[in-house]
């Protein structure tokens, strides 16, 4: 029986690996895929994506799935260890930002829809700092991540660990055209999923 090294995986990857017969399966995916740092094509690819969804939880274990978007590179690469991204401005509640102050963990999924069709996976430990702070230590970062927007925090993470995820079940997606003008039947942002459809929208409640 192969047994991936006791860092890699969670017991209960590893109790459910057993259970349906994956484990040596799981141990070479661990053995070949998973890397505790960036490797320099992970760091080429992160530069170019401009979106990633993240995963948080609170001290009790409460998740937050959330996302964020930028210009291609906005996830700045740091060092084959480090990253770091900004967080502008949005409804307030900065949801995933507190959770990180509970617990630091975080997970980043990057998904390239429409070029290679191929996800990577970055875990790590997340520390908040303001702009002037984190420059300080980083004076590299870049000061034109969205021209018009200064960040009100950089969220620092140290990567544990990153890793592929693989192209079978990613869409292809084409990047939509810009609308013209604003959409008079779609509800405002605010307003989308809490009030009632206009009879525009009756077909799709």
């Amino acid at each position: 029986m192969i047994f991936p090294p006791p860092s890699t995986g969670s017991a209960g990857e590893h109790r459910l690996q057993q259970q349906l017969g994956t484990a040596e399966r799981a141990a070479r995916f661990y053995d070949q895929q998973v890397r505790p740092h960036l490797t320099d094509e992970m760091r080429e690819f992160i530069g170019c994506q401009s979106m990633v969804f993240l995963a948080t939880a609170d001290s009790h274990g409460e998740c937050d799935a959330s996302f964020r978007a930028g210009p291609p590179g906005f996830v700045h690469v740091i060092d084959y260890r480090t990253l770091a991204y900004p967080e502008f401005r949005g409804n307030g509640v900065l949801a995933s930002a507190g959770n990180m102050i509970e617990n630091p963990h975080l997970g980043m999924l990057f998904v390239d829809f429409t070029h290679h069709h191929v996800g990577l996976h970055v875990n790590g430990v997340a520390r908040l700092y303001d702009d002037a702070e984190l420059r300080r230590f980083h004076p590299g970062l870049p000061t034109d991540v969205a021209p018009g927007r200064g960040p009100q925090l950089w969220v620092h993470v140290t990567v544990q660990e990153a890793y592929i995820h693989c192209s079978k079940y990613i869409p292809h997606l084409e990047p939509a055209p810009r609308p013209l003008g604003h959409d008079p039947a779609r509800p405002k942002d605010a307003d989308y999923f809490t009030k009632r459809r206009t009879a525009v929208w009756s077909g799709l409640s």
